[in-house]
């Protein structure tokens, strides 16, 4: 079975559904995986509030590729891929099993974007840190797709349109990363301050919650032409650019709703997006 014909006989397995929502995570600290804060109970309370997927096709700022790929195994390993936490969380393991077929249909959705059918990567923290908290039993498949550092935001807003059909498919569509997010200028004495963040992080939150609200998509896929805060908010693309798939994946008649919605340490946001 080497043929994407091959290929296509096994996919279109997923019966139609209901239309399903299509989220965004503040995924922050990989220490949510195992730690209780009001971030995970926000997690948790958004998990009470969505219908049981088929699958889950998630877009984690720690899968940064040339090129776009989605995993294609069997069983994904569960990547630990941070250093400098404690043992416990270096145990965790997520063991929900891959989906060959969403990959296939994920990959032909695509065209004509070249998609490689990945078998080495897994579910990254940003995937399984927070779908943990949604599915603790790991009873949903789920797959990565990368992002393809090369490429500007309308790239990506417009690829991620092209996936919508997936959501028809009881396909739960999650991006994964954070809107605010400077490692450099983290102020760890005040991690623990609630709501705490500096004023350029303030700034942009504001905007970008406005634009948000008001579905003026726009201004945030053209984030690099922004202000001077927005410059520091966003360093490097990796961490924002989930949010810009979810955007693309928004229906003209869909709600746009926020939670988690605080800034943490100064420099980082945890606010998360829920469309439906």
């Amino acid at each position: 079975m080497n043929t994407l014909n091959d290929l296509h006989k096994i996919s279109g397995t997923f019966l139609n559904t209901e239309k399903m929502p299509v989220l965004f995570l503040g995924h922050g600290s990989p220490m949510n995986a195992i730690e209780e804060n009001q971030f995970v109970t926000g997690f948790r309370n958004l998990a009470k509030t969505l219908p049981q997927p088929n699958a889950i096709l998630c877009i984690s700022a720690h899968w940064f590729t040339r090129g776009t790929k989605v995993t294609a195994m069997e069983m994904p390993r569960t990547i630990h891929d941070f250093g400098g936490f404690p043992q416990a969380l270096f145990d965790v393991q997520y063991p929900a099993k891959g989906s060959l077929q969403l990959a296939i249909e994920t990959k032909e959705l695509l065209q004509p974007v070249e998609v490689e059918l990945d078998e080495k990567w897994g579910l990254d923290h940003g995937a399984w840190s927070v779908i943990k908290h949604l599915y603790p039993e790991a009873n949903v498949p789920v797959i990565q797709m990368s992002i393809d550092y090369t490429k500007s935001g309308q790239y990506h807003f417009e690829l991620a349109q092209k996936l919508s059909a997936l959501r028809h498919k009881g396909i739960l569509i999650i991006g994964s990363g954070n809107i605010v997010h400077n490692l450099g200028l983290v102020d760890f004495r005040n991690f623990d301050k609630d709501n705490y963040g500096y004023d350029w992080a303030i700034e942009v939150k504001e905007t970008v919650n406005k634009n948000l609200v008001d579905g003026n998509f726009q201004p945030l896929i053209d984030y690099e032409k922004q202000s001077k805060a927005f410059q520091l908010a966003i360093p490097t693309p990796e961490h924002y650019l989930p949010l810009i798939y979810t955007l693309g994946l928004k229906g003209k008649t869909e709600e746009l709703s926020l939670f988690n919605d605080k800034l943490l340490a100064g420099s980082l946001s945890m606010t998360s997006v829920r469309i439906v």
